[in-house]
C-alpha cells in the first residue's frame, strides 16, 4: 500500500500518527520556496504539529525553485510524507512516525509559473518561508518579468509585487517572510537585494513603499539534523513496521529550534508557534544564532573534509572513532568555543557543546559527511573565518586544529576531472562530486600549480574570504605543512601530528 490521501483510512498500524482527513481541507496559507528535507523536518513539522491542535489551521504550498529532482513522489502521495524522529531526550528514547499533512501542492517554478503567481491571489496566504541554501540569498541583476524570474529574490519580487498589483496596495496584503538559509541577518539580506532588485527593475515609489511597510522580512535561525531517506535496508523495516510505502520519509533528530526575530504582530501571524516550545519568536536571536552557526555548524564545516578522507561516512560513525571524536570534541571546545565573536558566558558554551556532541552520537541519525561538503566554500567563509580571525585577534596563535580543517578542504576541493559543469575529486580509486560554486576555480588553480602554491592563492583570495588570510601569522605555513602531509602521509597521520601541536585556550 501506498502513502497517499486515499489509503490513510487503510493505515491501522499503532506506531505512526495519522493525521485527520479534515487537516486535509485546510486554506493555503504558507508559500515554501524550497523541497528540501530541512523544510519538511522544521517548519513543516512545527506547521503540521499546530494544525493538529487546532492552532494554525493553514496548508502550504511548496515552489520547487531549481530543475533537478522532480516533484512526482509528493503528487503521487498528495504531499503526504513520514516524518520519523529518532533520538534521545531527557535520557529517554524517543521514536516517532508522524504522518505530516501540512503540504498541499508542490509548483515548478520552471514549469508552473502562471500558477504560482495566481497564489498572489489567495487572501488567506500571508507566510512565505524558504531554503534555497546559503548561495541561493545573492543579488543578480534579474527580470522579474520573466517566467520565472532567475533567482530566488527575483521571484519572490514578481510574486509581491503580483500580491500588491491584486489587492491594490492594500495595508493588510502583506507578508510575514521568513527565510531559513543558514547565513547572518538572512531576513534582512533578503529584504535589501530586493528593494534594489525592486529599483533596479524600475517598480513604482508606491509599490516600494508597500514593500518596506507593509512586509517583515524576518532573520531567522534553524537547528535540526534531518537526514532525509534512511538507507534502504531500514527504509523498508519502517515501513514493514507501519503498514505502507513512502518515497518521501524522512528521519531526523529529537532535538528542534527555530529561532525567529519578530515583533508581536509577527507573533500573531505565525500562531504555528504556539504548537511547539521549538519555536521562538523574540526581537533579537543572536545568541541562538551565534551557539548554532558557530559550534554546530561551524564543526561540521571544519571536520567533514577531515573525516571523509578519513574514510568514516557519517557523522555518528565519526564520534564512534576514536581520532575523529577527538578532533571533533578538541576543535569546538579549544578553537571555535572560545572564539565565537559574540559575548557568551563560558557556562552557556559549555551547556551547548555537550548537547551537540550529544546531538553527534545519535545512533538513528546518518548525516554523511560528503553531503555537508555541498557549498563548501560558501559555508566555510560564513561559519568559520570569522572564529579564525577571533582566535587571532585573542591569541595570536596559530589554531592548528583550524589549520588542519582548512588543509582538508583544499585537498578535498581537488578535482582530477571535469564533465561539463560538474568536477569530481577521487578518493580511494572512487570519484566524487565536488558541488561548491568555485569548483571550476579550484581545478585551474591544482592543474596550474604546486600544493604550497595553491595554499597561498586560495588564502590570499579576498574575493572568496573578504580578508586576506595568508597575512595571520604562521596560518599560511601551518596550511601547507597539513596539506603536504595528507598529500604524502594520509590523513590519519596528519590528525595525528595536528593533534600533538594544537594549543588549549
Amino acid at each position: 500500500m501506498k502513502l497517499s490521501a486515499y489509503t490513510l483510512k487503510n493505515i491501522t498500524s499503532e506506531r505512526v500518527d495519522v493525521p485527520e482527513e479534515s487537516i486535509l481541507e485546510l486554506p493555503e496559507k504558507v508559500l515554501q520556496f524550497g523541497t528540501g528535507v530541512l523544510l519538511r523536518g522544521l517548519p513543516d513539522y512545527f506547521i503540521d504539529k499546530a494544525n493538529r491542535m487546532g492552532i494554525f489551521n493553514g496548508r502550504i504550498v511548496i515552489v520547487k525553485t531549481t530543475n533537478r529532482g522532480d516533484t512526482a513522489d509528493f503528487g503521487k502521495q498528495d504531499g503526504l510524507y513520514t516524518l520519523c524522529v529518532r533520538g534521545i531526550q531527557d535520557g529517554q528514547k524517543i521514536e516517532e512516525n508522524i504522518i505530516n499533512s501540512s503540504i498541499s501542492r508542490v509548483l515548478s517554478a520552471s514549469h508552473e509559473w502562471e500558477q504560482i503567481l495566481e497564489c498572489a491571489h489567495n487572501q488567506s496566504l500571508q507566510v512565505i518561508i524558504s531554503n534555497t541554501t546559503e548561495v541561493g540569498i545573492k543579488l543578480v541583476n534579474d527580470d522579474i518579468r520573466r517566467h520565472p524570474p532567475v533567482s530566488y529574490p527575483g521571484k519572490l519580487l514578481a510574486f509581491l509585487f503580483e500580491r500588491f498589483t491584486a489587492f491594490g496596495g492594500s495595508e493588510k496584503s502583506g507578508f510575514v517572510i521568513v527565510p531559513t538559509e543558514l547565513i547572518p541577518d538572512n531576513g534582512k539580506k533578503l529584504e535589501s537585494i530586493v528593494l534594489e532588485l525592486a529599483h533596479l527593475n524600475g517598480l513604482q515609489d508606491d509599490f516600494i513603499e508597500w514593500l518596506e511597510h507593509c512586509n517583515y522580512f524576518c532573520n531567522s535561525l534553524v537547528d535540526r539534523i534531518v537526514t532525509g531517506m534512511p538507507d534502504e535496508e531500514i527504509k523498508i523495516e519502517i515501513e514493514k513496521e507501519l503498514g505502507y510505502t513512502d518515497q518521501l520519509l524522512t528521519v531526523c533528530e529529537v532535538y528542534r529550534l527555530w529561532a525567529i526575530e519578530g515583533n508581536e504582530h509577527v507573533k500573531k501571524i505565525l500562531s504555528f508557534a504556539g504548537a511547539d516550545e521549538g519555536v521562538v519568536i523574540e526581537p533579537d536571536i543572536d545568541l541562538y544564532r551565534e551557539l548554532k552557526l558557530r559550534l554546530l555548524n561551524g564543526t561540521h564545516t571544519l571536520s567533514c573534509g577531515i573525516a571523509f578522507l578519513a574514510g568514516v561516512d557519517t557523522v555518528k560513525q565519526g564520534m564512534d572513532d576514536p581520532m575523529i571524536e577527538k578532533y571533533i570534541a578538541d576543535v569546538m571546545q579549544n578553537e571555535i568555543g572560545p572564539s565565537i565573536p559574540y559575548e557568551i558566558d563560558a557556562q552557556t558554551v559549555e551547556a551547548f557543546t555537550a548537547k551537540v556532541l550529544d546531538r553527534f552520537r545519535n545512533p538513528h541519525i546518518n548525516h554523511f559527511w560528503k553531503s555537508i561538503t555541498l557549498n563548501y566554500t560558501q559555508k566555510l567563509k560564513m561559519r568559520c573565518i570569522p572564529l579564525l580571525l577571533n582566535y587571532y585577534k585573542k591569541n595570536n596563535l596559530v589554531p592548528e586544529l583550524f589549520a588542519l580543517g582548512f588543509a582538508a578542504y583544499i585537498y578535498f576541493m581537488k578535482p582530477v576531472k571535469r564533465n561539463g559543469d560538474e568536477f569530481f575529486g577521487e578518493f580511494k580509486v572512487k570519484p566524487y562530486l565536488i558541488e561548491d560554486e568555485v569548483a571550476e576555480k579550484f581545478y585551474k588553480l591544482w592543474q596550474k600549480f604546486a600544493p604550497h602554491e595553491i595554499v597561498n592563492e586560495v588564502l590570499k583570495d579576498v574575493a572568496l574570504w573578504g580578508k586576506d588570510l595568508s597575512i595571520l601569522p604562521g596560518f599560511e605555513q601551518s596550511v601547507k605543512d597539513k596539506l603536504d602531509s595528507i598529500i604524502n602521509n594520509g590523513m590519519r597521520a596528519t590528525i595525528e601530528s595536528a593533534q600533538s601541536k594544537k594549543m588549549v585556550i
